[in-house]
């Protein structure tokens, strides 16, 4: 199958925070075998479902993130996808790992021109992809060193395309929250003990 829930568990199919994503994954790869083809549509249309149920709320906006290790196999069928999601609050990040031929992903990223599929042209720009290996050293070395400098490739895209987003819908900003003056006396106050904490702990 190229839809299924993560954690396996169609009835719940939730993770709590980054540390439940992350015990889903290894659940997975541990439980599922892994074959082509590399489909990208059903996952898409499968999210879009969710974002076209809050396309008038601007309370809500979802980031679609897919990790591949293969060639796509079914690109018209993924830009359709793409171009009829691109009216929904939506972004999606495509992270290519491995030594594959991912060009075919700079024509979904499309950064220059609307991706268009015949007479069907998307509404705005929604993905940005990132081949992984253009960050790492020889043999995958320097990890460490370079993790600051991809997240924010993969994410640089996702304000604007937001803003974009939003402004097409003619949604307002939401207003600045407001800081009682009692407030900011307490947090000053808060700050200045716990800051002097471990001057007096010292002495």
């Amino acid at each position: 199958s190229h839809e299924f829930f993560m954690n396996l568990n169609p009835t719940s199919p939730y993770c709590n925070g980054i540390d439940g994503i992350i015990s889903a994954y290894y659940q997975s790869v541990n439980n599922v075998r892994l074959y082509g083809p590399t489909n990208f549509s059903p996952v898409i249309r499968h999210i879009s479902r969710f974002a076209s149920a809050y396309q008038n709320s601007p309370e809500n906006y979802f980031v679609l993130l897919i990790i591949t290790d293969g060639i796509i196999t079914d690109l018209e069928d993924t830009k359709l996808a793409i171009i009829g999601a691109s009216s929904l609050p939506l972004s999606i990040i495509i992270v290519g790992v491995g030594s594959e031929d991912f060009s075919a992903m700079d024509e979904l990223d499309s950064d220059d021109k609307l991706l268009s599929v015949g007479n069907q042209i998307a509404q705005r720009d929604i993905v940005q992809f990132v081949e992984l290996q253009k960050y790492l050293g020889p043999n995958g070395r320097g990890w460490d060193k370079v993790q600051e400098q991809l997240s924010k490739e993969v994410l640089a895209e996702i304000p604007d395309q937001l803003l974009g987003y939003m402004k097409s819908k003619g949604f307002p900003p939401p207003p600045k929250p407001e800081i009682y003056p009692d407030l900011a006396d307490e947090r000053v106050q808060g700050t200045s003990a716990s800051a002097s904490a471990p001057f007096e702990a010292s002495l």
